[in-house]
């Protein structure tokens, strides 16, 4: 978000919780808004109010998501439901519904959330210590985010021709508040030698939304320090 404001842009920043206002935030330029990404009429009704108030849509970035951790012997259902609803359905019903203003438009950016896990089976080696895999994600996790990678190959091509890229980060361990249990064992293992910081997701995520960028399209970028 400070990002984009700092380049000028208007954003609207959607979550199902209050958004928090960047330090010295023109509140002209930023425009929390509530919203539950697993609620097709919630999320079609929010960006058409968003184009009538901003008249265009030039660009969607899906990044709400949540976790889940554990074996997939012990995964319930309703988890599995909630991680796939918010994670893959979430980011679907968002891109669907930016599709018509930026075709309209004849131009669009879209960058989805992905992650390593949805590469490499997960970090855990439970073969070697089965407490990882209670702390680095399970299999719901990886599966959503598998599917958002297919999900941007797709719209990558349907939308090409209407000026609409659509791409995808895959960010490995980010120290966040997500990862604060994150086993020092696998943090060890990342090339780098540290865990990703925010500003490595935020600059992928600038280098697709850029204007100059028109023929990159259907890219997962790994942003994983060498995972």
């Amino acid at each position: 978000t400070a990002a984009l404001l700092a380049r000028g842009a208007t954003v609207y920043c959607a979550d199902i919780v209050s958004p928090l206002v960047p330090t010295g935030a023109d509140p002209t330029r930023f425009r929390p808004v509530g919203l539950d990404v697993t609620k097709r009429a919630q999320v079609h009704r929010v960006l058409d109010e968003i184009v009538a108030t901003a008249g265009r849509l030039d660009l969607l970035v899906n990044v709400a998501g949540v976790v889940s951790f554990g074996s997939a012997e012990s995964l319930a259902e309703e988890e599995w439901d909630r991680v796939l609803d918010v994670n893959l359905k979430g980011t679907f019903l968002c891109c669907q519904a930016a599709i018509d203003p930026m075709r309209r438009n004849g131009y669009g950016r879209i960058v989805n959330v992905g992650s390593v896990v949805a590469k490499n089976g997960g970090n855990a080696r439970p073969w070697l210590d089965p407490s990882e895999q209670e702390r680095a994600g399970n299999v719901a996790y990886g599966v959503s985010k598998a599917g958002v990678h297919a999900l941007t190959h797709f719209l990558s091509k349907e939308l090409a021709r209407a000026g609409v890229t659509v791409n995808a980060i895959a960010p490995g361990p980010i120290a966040t508040g997500m990862t604060a249990d994150f086993p020092s064992a696998l943090r060890d293992l990342i090339p780098v030698g540290r865990m990703g910081r925010l500003d490595d997701v935020v600059r992928g995520v600038m280098f697709f939304a850029s204007v100059d960028n028109g023929f990159v399209n259907g890219e997962v970028m790994d942003v994983n320090g060498g995972m």
